[in-house]
């Protein structure tokens, strides 16, 4: 990866990707200056379905255009706007019209891949798995008649990857009456904003498609999470990662030690913060640079001691 003193320039510019109505929504592109981006990453923001928006994770995105990387940060409709799956319609036409947009870019549209935090992450994860689905797939795109939302690779940052099992695990920390992060009293209420129902919970968990051996598809994964975190059960990321490398996807696993959820935000100048942009740029430049074929490299797995 470049020192320091290598980084690129870069621009930064808002542009609308999808309509509805008299709502525009919108992406900010970060693009390295004056040459081709290594690859591009459609950016998901957190905020537990109901939070949050394309400028979220600003610090990030700037960080990872500087080292080539093309970030294309969306805005998705959220409650009180419009619960599941409403977002996953728009994130779908917002991953097509990203690969419509790369030639313009100076990329391929195989070189497109998706990255998400939190609920974000999730959203992700089960856009990537089910690009065909016709309930995320129905909006239409004007001139991307022929794009679908296939993705290169999916980038998770402390995923929500069971928001069912999330759900129930902040009741039961709540229930405790013991000292618990402050963001499960936020969690429990967006989930009932946001999801119709447990059943919908269930249906749309990345973690139980995978369980119940639902066809899928299973480009890349990079998987990041701190050690200290509470938000994201560990319980959860194990029997993902052991069921996605069962159904023959790879996943490469990366974890930072003592960190909390969020900790690239949080504490933007940490060790940790840099290791894990590190390991972003490094997994892309892997999966996406070079071929952009889902899956031509093999995994150089990090699975760092807890």
């Amino acid at each position: 990866m470049p020192e320091p003193t290598d980084l690129l320039e870069i621009d930064v510019q808002d542009v609308e990707y999808l309509r509805h109505g008299s709502t525009a929504l919108l992406a900010r592109l970060y693009l390295p200056r004056g040459r081709p981006p290594l690859a591009l990453l459609a950016e998901l923001h957190g905020g537990a379905w109901c939070r949050g928006d394309r400028l979220d994770e600003d610090g990030l995105n700037r960080a990872l255009a500087r080292q080539g990387i093309g970030v294309a940060a969306f805005d998705f409709r959220q409650p009180p706007e419009a619960g599941y799956p409403a977002s996953l319609l728009d994130i779908h036409c917002a991953i097509r019209w990203l690969k419509t947009q790369a030639p313009r870019l100076g990329a391929r549209p195989e070189q497109v891949g998706v990255m998400g935090l939190s609920s974000g992450a999730h959203q992700a994860m089960l856009v990537a798995m089910r690009p065909h689905d016709p309930r995320y797939a129905a909006l239409p795109l004007p001139g991307g008649e022929n794009a679908d939302a296939r993705v290169a690779c999916a980038i998770l940052c402390w995923p929500v990857i069971d928001p069912l099992g999330r759900y129930h695990h902040a009741q039961a920390l709540r229930a405790s009456g013991q000292p618990y992060p402050a963001g499960i009293d936020r969690v429990i209420p967006d989930h009932e904003r946001y999801w119709p129902s447990e059943e919908s919970m269930d249906e749309a968990s990345p973690l139980r498609a995978l369980e119940r051996a639902e066809p899928v598809e299973l480009p890349p994964v990079l998987y990041l999470q701190g050690t200290a975190d509470l938000m994201h059960p560990v319980a959860h990321l194990e029997r993902f990662v052991q069921a996605y490398r069962d159904a023959g996807g790879e996943l490469t696993l990366a974890w930072y030690a003592g960190e909390d959820a969020g900790f690239v935000n949080k504490r933007p100048d940490a060790p940790a913060t840099a290791q894990a942009i590190a390991d972003i740029v490094q997994f892309v430049r892997g999966r996406l640079a070079t071929s952009g074929a889902p899956g031509a490299h093999e995994s150089a797995r990090r699975d760092a001691a807890r």
